[in-house]
C-alpha cells in the first residue's frame, strides 16, 4: 500500500495497514490499522505498540492481526533512538527514556483522523518497549486521551521508585525468560501495585520470544477493560 501523508483527506477510510510520515517527525514513521469493517461513526479503542529495541515500526506491525483484526484501531510507532540495521536489513531503534514528541505527535494524529475513544487508550510495548509503554501513558495523565491500561509482553518496566498511579496493568511473561528473568516481571508488578495500579500478571512456558497465548490474552485483557468502562 502506497505511503500517505497527514494530509490524507478520504471521508470513509478502508480497513488495514497504512504508513503515515508526518512532517514535523520525517524520521519517525508510524503505521496505522484500521479494524475489519471499520465504522466511522463508531468510537473505537486505539492500541498504540512499541517495539523491542533493535526492532522498528513494522515488527510492532506484525503483532496488530495476532491480536485482533476488528476490536480496534492500532497505532505502531518507531523509537526514537537510531540503532543501525538488523541483520534483515530493516532498520533498528531503540527508545531514549525522554518525553516522546513524536510519539505524542503520532497519537494526536491518529485521534484527529479516525474515530478514538479518548477513554480508551492502551499501550502495548514488546520488551524494552514495555518500558516506553508505560512511561508514556504516565504522560498522558490529565491530558485528553488517557491511557486507559499498559500491557508489557516480556517487558522491562521501569525500575527504582514508581510514582502513584491507577493504571491497570497486564504483565505476560515467559518463566524462562533470559533477558527479563520472570522474577524481575514479578518484582515490577509488586512496584507498580503498591503503587495503586491494578496489576495481573500471566506466565508462560516461553523464553524472551513472544509465545501466540501472550497476544490472544492481550487481547481478551484489553477487550475486558472496554466492556468495564462500559459497564
Amino acid at each position: 500500500m502506497p505511503a500517505t501523508t497527514s494530509h490524507e483527506t478520504a471521508e470513509h477510510p478502508t480497513e488495514g495497514f497504512r504508513s503515515v510520515a508526518l512532517p514535523a517527525h520525517p524520521n519517525r514513521p508510524l503505521r496505522v490499522y484500521l479494524p475489519t469493517d471499520y465504522q466511522p461513526k463508531y468510537a473505537y479503542p486505539l492500541v498504540v505498540l512499541f517495539h523491542a529495541d533493535g526492532e522498528c515500526e513494522e515488527h510492532a506491525a506484525r503483532l496488530v492481526p495476532l491480536l485482533s483484526r476488528r476490536n480496534y484501531v492500532a497505532l505502531c510507532l518507531r523509537g526514537a533512538v537510531k540503532l543501525g540495521l538488523r541483520s534483515d536489513g530493516l532498520p533498528a531503534f531503540g527508545w531514549d527514556g525522554e518525553a516522546d514528541r513524536g510519539a505524542k505527535a503520532a497519537l494526536a494524529y491518529t485521534a484527529a483522523r479516525f474515530n478514538i475513544h479518548p477513554a480508551r487508550v492502551f499501550l502495548l510495548g514488546v520488551g524494552e518497549g514495555a518500558a516506553a509503554a508505560y512511561r508514556f501513558a504516565q504522560s498522558l495523565r490529565n491530558r485528553s486521551l488517557r491511557a486507559a491500561g499498559v500491557v508489557a509482553l516480556n517487558g522491562m518496566l521501569p525500575t527504582g521508585r514508581v510514582p502513584a498511579t491507577d493504571l491497570r496493568v497486564l504483565v505476560a511473561h515467559g518463566t524462562a525468560n533470559p533477558v527479563v528473568p520472570f522474577s524481575d516481571a514479578r518484582r515490577a508488578a509488586a512496584r507498580l501495585t503498591g503503587a495503586g495500579a491494578a496489576v495481573r500478571v500471566n506466565r508462560y512456558l516461553t523464553s524472551h520470544r513472544l509465545h501466540a497465548d501472550m497476544l490472544r490474552d492481550a487481547n481478551r485483557w484489553i477487550m475486558t477493560q472496554v466492556a468495564e468502562a462500559k459497564g
